[in-house]
């Protein structure tokens, strides 16, 4: 079992003032942050991090959208964490999310959906790599 997730408070959720909010979801939730940073990912960037999605048809609107105002990244700490992070923002479409989720709440649409989480145990620790160093980690321990 991994205790650590990789997190995106997306350029939708940023825009529309919802990061204090949704970072106080985190904590609410008993997530411990290891590492935030407010950045604004380029587009090579955005293509680099959502590679695994280069042969679906959403994949550049995708990355427009990641590329396209500033964003949240964080690597979050808890047990089971990958499962409960995803328990947490609910389902990626907005409509299908269960009532109090991060998605349900601040979501736009399927594809402004406010928030990303790690699907597994293996793509949290590739996305928080993506992002942060070990450095990062170890000092925010």
């Amino acid at each position: 079992m991994n205790n650590r997730t990789f997190a995106i408070i997306k350029p939708d959720a940023v825009k529309n003032g919802n990061t204090g909010k949704i970072y106080d979801r985190i904590l609410k939730a008993d997530f411990k942050i290891l590492c935030a940073k407010l950045l604004r990912m380029t587009v090579g960037q955005a293509e680099g991090f959502y590679a695994i999605h280069k042969e679906r048809p959403f994949f550049n609107e995708l990355t427009e959208f990641m590329s396209s105002g500033a964003c949240m990244v964080l690597a979050l700490e808890k047990d089971d964490a990958v499962n409960e992070w995803r328990k947490t923002i609910g389902a990626t479409n907005p409509d299908d999310a269960d009532l109090g989720t991060i998605r349900k709440d601040f979501a736009t649409n399927v594809q402004e959906n406010a928030v990303h989480g790690s699907d597994s145990n293996e793509n949290a620790e590739k996305e928080i790599g993506f992002f942060f160093s070990q450095s990062e980690l170890i000092a925010n321990k």
